[in-house]
């Protein structure tokens, strides 16, 4: 027959706790028989600090107590290592204590959609976010009237406090948006966020932005671009912004009237000057939507010379 496995040389009651921040502990280590150690011949160490004998008591010949008293959260989010040890050093056990608060209630959960084809949200984790525990955070989503609880999978695509879901989205239903943040203390759920995916649609940058010359104009370029791919099936108008600069300077300047043209002349330049421009587009009135649209991000920068004088 095999041998039997060795007795652990001590157990720590409570094991793994779960506490509030401000809550006291008194913890026990009692050492197996077969171990020959008396109370006397133990010690204790939170995260590799040793604690003060004061706050030791004997229970017993081998059981040793201590007591922490208005803990503060967690050092580290998986736990702080409370450890017995003989009086050699060595480890006889060991516990982990969480100390923390419940989650807070994530607020501010905005969505977008890219091209109509998907759905990205990000929320906030509320007033204060800390709480020393590893907290977990779900987006739940459902068709308003009839639909399912669904959860999204792919989360962080947009920062931190964010969730992406690619496909499947119906059109011209509402959703119900919401977060639920759970960690060992509690849970926490959001409010309900009602949105349609035509009044929160943004696009990929305009394509082929090109910059040219007018002629002989010194001070003047012109800017072309096509209208983002995605949407070209789709009933909207756009509004387009461009922004340029000069080569060595860091300073933006926006073009705001640009309407839903797909060209635009930038005038009143420097001669002999390169400059960068970007552009971006907002849709609006997708299908009717009485929604204003989100912009997209900028273009890549396209250069371009002005002649010189």
């Amino acid at each position: 027959p095999f041998p039997s496995p060795a007795a652990d040389p001590a157990v720590i009651s409570p094991q793994d706790p779960t506490l509030l921040i401000g809550s006291s502990l008194v913890a026990t280590c009692t050492v197996s028989p077969d171990f020959h150690l008396k109370a006397e011949d133990l010690y204790w160490t939170l995260n590799g600090r040793r604690l003060p004998p004061a706050s030791y008591t004997p229970l017993g010949p081998t059981t040793l107590a201590v007591a922490l008293p208005r803990l503060n959260g967690s050092r580290q989010q998986s736990g702080d290592n409370l450890v017995c040890h003989s009086r050699d050093g060595g480890i006889l056990a060991g516990s982990c204590l969480y100390v923390g608060l419940p989650p807070e209630k994530p607020v501010n959960i905005t969505c977008w959609s890219k091209n109509m084809k998907d759905l990205t949200c990000k929320w906030a984790p509320g007033t204060e976010g800390e709480t020393f525990l590893h907290t977990n955070y779900t987006l739940k989503y459902k068709l308003r009237w009839y639909g399912r609880d669904n959860t999204c999978q792919e989360y962080h695509t947009a920062g931190p406090y964010s969730c992406h879901i690619p496909k499947d989205l119906a059109l011209f239903t509402p959703y119900e948006i919401w977060v639920e943040a759970s960690n060992r203390l509690g849970v926490a759920v959001s409010d309900v966020v009602m949105l349609d995916i035509l009044d929160v649609v943004t696009t990929d940058p305009p394509l082929d932005v090109h910059v040219s010359r007018v002629g002989d104009l010194e001070d003047q370029l012109s800017v072309r671009w096509s209208s983002p791919p995605a949407l070209k099936d789709f009933l909207f108008q756009a509004k387009y912004q461009i922004q340029y600069r000069v080569e060595d300077s860091s300073e933006w300047k926006v073009v705001d009237d640009v309407g839903n043209q797909t060209s635009c002349r930038l005038a009143g330049l420097r001669p002999g000057t390169v400059y960068f421009v970007q552009v971006r587009c907002n849709p609006f009135g997708i299908y009717g939507s009485k929604k204003a649209g989100i912009w997209s991000d900028w273009s890549n920068p396209t250069a371009a010379s002005t002649p010189r004088s």
